[in-house]
């Protein structure tokens, strides 16, 4: 641990600063939630911006797939941090308000335990959560708001002085309030996450509801820092949020910004390489990107900043050569994975009432399932411990496009290892047999333990997503589904940078890079390279126009 604070001390002293704002046009490579947000925001700056998206839409992770009257996400389902996409639109002019129809889900999320008969549903509501904790085990409601403080305490301080920062400066981010909480700060980064609830809660069950937000990140409870206990704050007193239509919607609304800014979005257009000037010199500048149309025909696109918003694995190891790739192979053979993920987009005849919008279904033998994604012998869990998402148990009217009338759209993830080599999935069972086999497990699971005994039989839909999936369509590191875990050595300070060190004009966004994975991450993300456009070493978020934003207070 010590080798790891010596690099946070390296990486915060004094440098000489780079110049703050390239000339000429930009060129922002990948079309998911992080590259459409920076190109709205820098093209908000009144730079000239195209964004190419090797795919026919944009989305990335975010995806959608439909057949026989569903719409499926493909990707994030859960919305939360809403402060986030509301300071993001209202850095373009508009709000989460103008752009998303978004309803509070109740309960937040339902959860089902091995050999337990009932459920507990939360209602992400916080006097809510403090009963049902003290029911499930006495004194746990006290112990619970506690935790919720502390939560709450560091939800906030992260937003202010840590999500928003490039990590450039130490002097920004030696303020008072970092200062007197520094040593309670290091200690969670020490500590994983299970141990640090452990201490305070003894039932199993309130464990595991305070632990899988780590899988939200990427990670396990037994590797990702107790620090990421403020994602509770988010599930259990925040509340969960969803916006009709789905996240389809949510990708719509950030491009529909990205081209009122005049941004141009050139799908089914791959980029195929970086240009430099005179690139066998040690630090040569961006000149363009090379791509290559749907019809095959090939161009440069000129360009004095270059954003790469795809995979950044997939970008520094194809585009650029080795001596002039900040992160190498040699990096990432040192780095761990997210987990991959088995995605099984089910449409359902007949209604599903056992299941609630977001579901989760928690095996008895958790840490060994975390050891089969994250161990030494890396396998798919068999029992898993499960995600079922039913979005049609919210967008309920059939012209939504969600389901038809009288049918269910449900989404699985399968937490598994980040391994293409476990195969492919595909449509009405025709994917690779390892993967067909644990998506029939995965049904079969779902249907014993909420009662459900005809589910198998009631599906008219089906397909499924695996790593080698996520591999091909999206370049992937690994197949993971989310992108680089947030263990200690890849958390905050200690995460992938989103500047080249080698080429001046490059820079990066996405969940590969600061500050990390989802959704609201990827925002900041885009966020980040505004400010390393605009010279800013400050902790805060951009202001808004008008002046603060809305973390103020």
């Amino acid at each position: 641990m010590s080798g790891e604070f010596e690099r946070l001390r390296l990486r915060l002293r004094p440098r000489r600063g780079r110049p703050a704002s390239p000339d000429g046009p930009v060129v922002v490579v990948g079309g998911g939630i992080a590259g459409l947000a920076t190109a709205a925001l820098l093209a908000r700056e009144g730079r000239d911006v195209t964004l190419v998206e090797a795919t026919e839409e944009v989305g990335g992770r975010a995806g959608s797939w439909s057949s026989g009257g569903f719409r499926f996400d493909t990707g994030p389902s859960w919305f939360l941090m809403p402060e986030v996409f509301d300071h993001f639109f209202r850095l373009c002019g508009t709000s989460s308000a103008e752009q998303l129809d978004l309803v509070r889900l109740d309960p937040g999320y339902r959860v089902y335990f091995e050999n337990r008969s009932e459920p507990v549903d939360v209602r992400s509501d916080r006097a809510a959560s403090t009963a049902l904790f003290e029911s499930l085990e006495p004194g746990a409601g006290a112990v619970l708001e506690r935790y919720l403080d502390s939560a709450r305490m560091t939800y906030d301080l992260a937003l202010r002085r840590f999500l928003y920062t490039n990590f450039t400066s130490y002097p920004a981010l030696v303020r008072r309030e970092v200062v007197a909480r520094a040593g309670t700060l290091l200690a969670r980064l020490a500590q994983p996450l299970q141990s640090y609830v452990a201490r305070r809660f003894r039932d199993r069950r309130i464990q595991q509801i305070l632990g899988y937000p780590a899988v939200f990140l990427g990670s396990s409870p037994y590797l990702a820092p107790s620090i990421y206990h403020l994602m509770s704050h988010l599930d259990l007193a925040d509340g969960v949020l969803y916006p009709r239509g789905g996240f389809t919607e949510l990708i719509a609304a950030v491009r529909r910004v990205a081209e009122q800014q005049g941004v141009r979005i050139h799908t089914g257009t791959e980029a195929m390489a970086l240009t430099v000037s005179d690139p066998g010199r040690d630090r040569p500048s961006v000149t363009g990107v090379r791509v290559r149309d749907r019809a095959g025909g090939e161009r440069t696109l000129p360009a004095g900043l270059v954003v790469g918003a795809a995979d950044l694995h997939h970008l520094e190891t194809r585009w650029l050569p080795d001596h002039l790739r900040t992160y190498p192979q040699s990096y990432w053979d040192r780095r761990t994975p997210g987990p991959g993920a088995l995605l099984v987009l089910l449409g359902v005849r007949g209604e599903l009432p056992q299941l609630a919008h977001h579901t989760l279904l928690f095996t008895e033998r958790w840490e060994e399932g975390f050891d089969a994604i994250f161990g030494d012998e890396p396998h798919i869990p068999d029992p898993a411990s499960l995600y079922v998402c039913r979005p049609s148990a919210t967008d309920t009217d059939p012209d939504a496009g969600i389901a038809p009338e009288g049918h269910e759209n449900l989404f699985v993830l399968v937490p598994i290892p980040a391994d293409p080599g476990s195969g492919r999935g595909g449509v009405n069972g025709a994917g690779d047999a390892t993967i067909e086999a644990a998506a029939d497990q995965a049904i079969a699971q779902i249907a014993d333990w909420t009662g459900i005994p005809d589910l198998a039989e009631r599906i008219v839909v089906r397909r499924t997503i695996a790593p080698a999936d996520l591999e091909a369509d999206l370049g992937a590191w690994r197949g993971t589904a989310l992108g680089p875990a947030h263990t200690l050595a890849q958390s905050a300070f200690f995460r992938t940078r989103n500047v080249s060190r080698h080429v001046d004009g490059l820079f990066y966004a996405g969940a590969s890079t600061i500050p990390g994975i989802g959704l609201p991450m990827c925002l900041i993300s885009a966020e980040l390279v505004l400010k390393h456009v605009r010279g800013d070493t400050g902790t805060a978020p951009v202001a808004e126009p008008g002046g603060g934003t809305v973390f103020s207070g």
